[in-house]
């Protein structure tokens, strides 16, 4: 594999196409109506008062200078002591104009204080309550998830793998114990806290309605003891594992790993490859990119059950005629693979096409692979 992500299965009936639609709007819907960590207003009124308090301050201390003819600190002493209502006596006896001075600054600054005091706790206690309740929204959300994929571990590789799905968009959610790596992920992404290893964690990220697991943390024992964990928990999941070193790369697929990658291994590789078949690469690097830039990619389509393609033939299903789309391989459901299939290769329920075609194009055709016979046109 030239890619640093590892392959996850696309086929339209793996997907459930309208499970997805309905993930990819609710995120959406989730990232545009989210509360800021801060509300902006509230931020403005603390600012606002913070600046009037600062301004009152500098005020009365030149007034206590002038009008009393105090020094600087003592003009400055006074004002503190008002503001802050402790009580205690006057520095220097006052005027009966510095008596009127004094009465203005301890209503004004009295008043800005509790404002200032008022708007301060609101904003915690806001801040609070939206860490509460977006908290609780998420996990909401994740118990309702279905045919979804576990990443574990939020590091660079977990980002990578996180980012390639949302790009499809298939729905996931990232299970990550340490604040800070969470800090940096995409807000609209299901995040829930906890300890991938634990079965807690990984009931709770809805395991057991899941189509996959990344197990992608920093450490192969980590890696080992989640794999082994899933994999009891769900033996039909498909599990792809990180590897940091070789040697544990025997030990993850003792555990229960169905693929196991190194990311420094894959790295190597894609080196080498740009030096021996640099333009094979690149070609394949555009066939995969699902940013939309490239006109023809490679995707893989898999045949259901009651799909009006089984039983045809690649000629006569009509898939190059209609579609214009190239049929690469054909992976059966025991596991041959048949490359560069010709016209009277039979296609059956099960099949996994490996075809590349305009990204239109292959929607199409995965919705006539997920399609009833019936419904053929």
């Amino acid at each position: 594999m030239f890619w640093d992500v590892p392959s996850i299965p696309r086929s339209a009936a793996e997907r459930h196409e309208k499970g997805i639609h309905e993930f990819a709007n609710r995120s959406r819907i989730d990232s545009a109506t989210k509360e800021p960590v801060l509300n902006l207003r509230r931020y403005r009124l603390l600012k606002i008062f913070s600046m009037a308090l600062l301004l009152l301050t500098a005020a009365g201390t030149i007034g206590f200078h002038f009008i009393e003819g105090w020094s600087w600190f003592d003009s400055f002493y006074m004002v503190v002591i008002t503001l802050s209502t402790i009580g205690y006596q006057e520095v220097h006896p006052l005027s009966h104009a510095g008596r009127v001075f004094n009465v203005f600054l301890i209503t004004t600054g009295v008043v800005l204080v509790l404002l200032l005091v008022g708007a301060l706790t609101q904003a915690l206690l806001e801040f609070e309550l939206v860490k509460v309740f977006g908290r609780r929204r998420m996990e909401r959300e994740v118990a309702n998830l279905k045919d979804h994929y576990i990443i574990c571990g939020a590091g660079r590789v977990g980002h990578s793998v996180a980012r390639e799905l949302s790009l499809k968009p298939c729905p996931f959610v990232i299970v990550e114990s340490e604040e800070k790596s969470v800090a940096d992920l995409d807000p609209k992404w299901l995040v829930l806290m906890g300890d991938a290893a634990s079965e807690k964690t990984l009931r709770d990220a809805g395991i057991d309605r899941a189509t996959g697991l990344v197990a992608a943390t920093t450490t192969d024992a980590t890696n080992i003891y989640i794999v082994l964990t899933a994999r009891g928990l769900n033996p039909r999941l498909k599990i792809i594992a990180r590897a940091s070193e070789e040697r544990a790369e025997k030990h993850l697929k003792t555990a229960g790993a169905d693929v196991v990658i190194s990311p420094y291994a894959a790295a190597g590789h894609r080196i080498a490859q740009s030096f021996l078949r640099p333009h094979l690469l690149d070609f394949l690097d555009i066939a995969s990119d699902r940013s939309g830039t490239f006109q023809m990619l490679i995707e893989e389509v898999r045949i259901a059950q009651q799909s009006a393609l089984a039983g045809t033939s690649v000629g006569t299903s009509g898939i190059h005629h209609n579609f214009g789309i190239m049929i690469l391989a054909i992976r059966r459901a025991d596991g041959e693979t048949r490359f560069n299939p010709e016209a009277p290769e039979p296609i059956h329920a099960g099949d996994t096409l490996i075809a590349m075609g305009e990204p239109a194009q292959l929607a199409k055709l995965e919705m006539l692979a997920a399609r009833a016979a019936t419904a053929r046109s």
